[in-house]
């Protein structure tokens, strides 16, 4: 049975990622700080392994390797999704707010993918950084949001570069607007109407669709794909910063 890690899993793309490697066979690693949602989540679920763990801590993310080494051996699949979403103008972004995001969204997701190399090189595994659009696109409000996912997306390319000697593919998935319950709780009609206005597909993602990409790439069926940048959005990326009126 191959073995998945997915930070970020007790909700949203994290949890239904978790779901669709189990749909495929997999056994899971669920790795989230919020302890109380993460177990009460993996209880309702077979061949998941629970982890209390933030990843933005190195001590932490040693100690989650070690319990996985001890219990799993080797791991087939990195999928870093872990991430926070702290929007807020340049001008408001004091140096703690820039770190609080840095830490997770980057610094998470180079320690967790340091550590995991040796497991990863037992089973020729793979890795799955979860960026965002707003790591390819500028937008306003985003502007550490942002910079954290563009840094990751070129880490994804180092890690393609440097790990492809050992077998260990990296690619990086870079979600459009996603309808989450955190989206749809602070995005008003307007914001939802421009949004749909933008993306060719007319409408948000879903969690299982984005699920689905980063599977795809974990799976024997991507084999030869690595360091690469997908953007699973509608072809909002696509269409640049033009405007919706000029479509009609």
């Amino acid at each position: 049975m191959k073995t998945a890690l997915v930070t970020g899993s007790a909700r949203g793309i994290g949890l239904a990622t978790t779901k669709l490697f189990l749909e495929e066979g997999w056994q899971v690693v669920m790795v989230d700080r919020d302890g109380e949602e993460l177990l009460a989540t993996a209880e309702s679920l077979d061949n998941v392994h629970p982890i209390v763990a933030d990843v933005s801590d190195p001590e932490a993310v040693a100690d989650l390797f070690k319990e996985v080494e001890e219990r799993f051996g080797g791991l087939d699949a990195l999928v870093n999704n872990a991430g926070v979403a702290d929007f807020g103008p340049i001008e408001e972004t004091d140096f703690a707010r820039w770190r609080r995001v840095m830490e997770t969204n980057l610094d998470g997701v180079f320690l967790m993918s340091q550590e995991a190399i040796p497991a990863l090189k037992k089973n020729k595994g793979s890795i799955v950084n979860i960026a965002s659009i707003s790591g390819l696109r500028a937008s306003t409000l985003r502007v550490a949001y942002g910079t954290s996912k563009a840094a990751v997306i070129h880490l994804t390319k180092q890690q393609a570069a440097e790990l492809g000697e050992y077998g260990i593919r990296a690619n990086c998935v870079c979600p459009g607007p996603v309808r989450t319950k955190l989206a749809m709780a602070v995005h008003t009609q307007d914001i939802i109407d421009a949004y749909h206005d933008a993306i060719p597909l007319n409408r948000y993602g879903s969690e299982a669709e984005i699920g689905s990409v980063i599977v795809f790439l974990c799976s024997d069926k991507a084999t030869y794909v690595t360091g690469q940048i997908v953007a699973a959005d509608g072809g909002f990326e696509s269409t640049g910063v033009g405007l919706p009126a000029l479509r009609k």
